[in-house]
């Protein structure tokens, strides 16, 4: 494959920014690709309220896509939900209810449309539950219709069953039919919109297989396969961990300026792939921001963290969250902008413990934390070093704003304000 040039914008486009891991026949898909008949879905599991940064990597490969004159699905895991991937996990997911995979489905609709163009046009985007099939099967007729195409002794060694197994973890059967149903979403979807190819993240790679497979055994047109690299940062760690937690999409689990602050604080040797992953930034422009070498580093930080930002949440809130952090960097000022944290006024007249305030503001994750903190000198009030653990913040403490200026170290911020 890496011998390969592409003849289609949409591969070449992906080859270029790094997007492919695995590719079941990159040269047919290519042709397709070409022609701009490659209609293509990702599958997207309700199990929380909002998608994280892995997922966005998936949403950017659809975007490149719809650029290139091609059709992108993005499917709702209503059924599978149900279900549960076992991929990567040592334990089983909680099983959720209906009403919460509703719930969560519902929030988390809206932030496609924020990356991809929906509507009735042949490159528009669509949007699919997989419940809508998935929930009307019967059960004795998927088992001869399609359980028939599927062999235990393969099924075995797939990644997502042969780990939890070597780990001597327990996998429900419930979990082990996962595969059967991820594989007849793509047969089905084939079926009803045309669609060829299923792309994911590369610890995918033997459930797209499958249902490629199945395709075959069930006499559709050819299927494909792609996948993108799982994300890891230079030094090894898994993308998408902060202090705070995950890195949400919903702006309201992880605000704009949030998700500006952790693309600037990349490290210096992720830059220039991020840019080419998460930005729709020319490749030349990304050259240029590479070449920059010492301090110069961090306007490519800026400009990665600034159009990473507008991607997801709009270039006003991308170019606010850009002023809120020179404002608090270089003039040192809690701009009213900063992530807020509330407090019961009541309680606050009577002091509130600094490592609580700490905690409460979801910049340590437990008092013992905070404490340790303390002494590391890595805690600041209103831009005060703490240095005793048994201070209390009062109303005296209180700023211009009205409010108390919580810092970690010398980039995570939060304002403390009495309500």
């Amino acid at each position: 494959m890496s011998t390969f040039t592409p003849r289609s914008d949409f591969l070449r486009t992906l080859q270029e920014r790094g997007f492919i891991h695995q590719c079941s026949d990159f040269e047919a898909l290519d042709a397709l690709a070409a022609k701009g008949e490659a209609i293509a879905y990702v599958g997207y599991d309700c199990t929380a309220k909002s998608l994280h940064i892995g997922n966005f990597l998936t949403m950017m490969m659809l975007y490149w896509l719809q650029q290139s004159g091609n059709k992108p699905i993005t499917l709702m895991g209503g059924g599978t939900t149900m279900v549960g991937d076992p991929s990567g996990k040592d334990e089983s997911r909680a099983l959720r209810t209906i009403e919460e995979i509703e719930e969560n489905k519902a929030s988390i609709r809206g932030v496609f449309a924020k990356v991809l163009r929906y509507g009735s046009g042949p490159s528009d985007a669509e949007m699919l539950d997989n419940a809508e099939w998935l929930t009307k099967l019967n059960y004795i007729e998927m088992l001869r219709d399609i359980g028939r195409h599927f062999s235990v002794n393969r099924m075995l060694t797939m990644d997502s069953v042969r780990l939890r197994l070597e780990r001597e973890q327990e996998m429900s059967f419930i979990e082990f039919n996962y595969m059967i149903c991820q594989a007849y979403d793509f047969v089905e979807l084939s079926k009803r919109v045309g669609c060829r190819l299923q792309m994911g993240g590369s610890d995918q790679w033997g459930n797209i297989v499958n249902g490629v497979d199945l395709g075959r055994r069930m006499g559709t047109p050819q299927l494909f396969a792609l996948t993108t690299p799982l994300l890891t940062t230079a030094s090894g760690a898994k993308m998408g961990k902060t202090a705070q937690g995950a890195v949400w999409l919903n702006a309201d689990q992880f605000s704009p300026y949030d998700f500006w602050q952790y693309w600037r604080n990349a490290e210096d040797a992720d830059v220039a792939k991020f840019l080419k992953l998460f930005t729709i930034l020319p490749m030349s422009e990304i050259a240029r921001l590479e070449a920059l070498q010492g301090s110069e580093i961090n306007e490519a930080k800026k400009v990665l963290a600034t159009e990473a930002t507008a991607l997801l949440h709009g270039r006003d809130a991308a170019e606010q969250a850009a002023e809120t952090a020179r404002k608090t960097f270089v003039e040192g000022v809690a701009a009213e902008t900063l992530p807020t944290v509330t407090i019961d006024a009541e309680t606050f007249k009577h002091g509130v413990g600094v490592l609580a305030a700490f905690v409460s503001a979801g910049l340590a994750a437990s008092n013992g934390e905070a404490r340790r903190l303390v002494k590391g000198g890595g805690l600041r009030v209103n831009d005060v070093a703490v240095s005793d653990d048994a201070l209390k913040l009062t109303p005296l403490d209180l700023n211009a704003e009205g409010a108390i200026k919580l810092s970690l170290g010398k980039k995570k911020h939060v304002l403390l304000r009495p309500e």
